[in-house]
């Protein structure tokens, strides 16, 4: 009978003291960066497409988090203070068939498009800046603090803030919605792409 009463005693106690943090619940601030980008070309040993480059875009997407520990009678709040996100591309993979070589107007026609593609990657991020900032900011206000007992768990809870606003549907949501832009706008470069300026190398 005792076991049976203390349960209930845990069962009472823990809402209440998860409670005792929401007053330590912070208006977030969110600092956006983009990675400083780098371009290699290069010419892969296999024949590509003799009319058509690539571009492999390499896309960071980090979510730091700075938490603010509030000591309280029985164990500590750790409440989500600041996200510092670093969203962008950091690397351009441009691959170019190997029969063009370097310098040569073919190559530097089929180089030319690739870096309208590029340049399309980087628009979109430009383009969606604002809403990615709104997006993360909502995020991070819907996180309430978390209570812990001990020091030693604050890691823990800090690694669970971050879960939780990487999995936040509006975050997940502008993600999509860059994805889906990313996609759109290659594929209107692509088809308003007539090869003329690659042509114009052979005639």
């Amino acid at each position: 009978m005792k076991r049976y009463l203390s349960f209930f005693l845990v069962l009472f106690v823990m809402p209440a003291l998860a409670d005792d943090c929401l007053p330590y619940k912070l208006n977030p601030k969110v600092f956006i960066e983009t990675p400083i980008w780098t371009k290699e070309v290069v010419q892969p040993l296999k024949e590509m497409d003799f009319l058509h480059g690539n571009v492999v875009a390499t896309m960071v997407d980090n979510y730091d988090i700075v938490a603010d520990i509030t000591n309280i009678e029985d164990g500590y709040c750790v409440a989500l203070k600041s996200v510092e996100a670093v969203v962008g591309y950091s690397n351009f993979l441009v691959q170019i068939d190997i029969r063009h070589s370097p310098n040569t107007c073919a190559y530097d026609a089929v180089l030319g498009h690739e870096d309208q593609h590029i340049r399309a990657y980087l628009s979109v991020i430009d383009d969606y800046k604002k809403e990615l900032q709104d997006s993360i900011y909502s995020a991070a206000d819907s996180i309430t603090p978390i209570f812990v007992r001990n020091e030693e768990d604050i890691d823990a809870a800090v690694s669970e803030l971050n879960a939780e606003l990487q999995a936040h549907p509006d975050l997940i949501l502008i993600k999509q919605k860059i994805k889906a832009a990313e996609e759109i706008r290659n594929k209107k470069i692509d088809e308003n792409n007539d090869n003329s300026a690659l042509k114009k190398c052979f005639e």
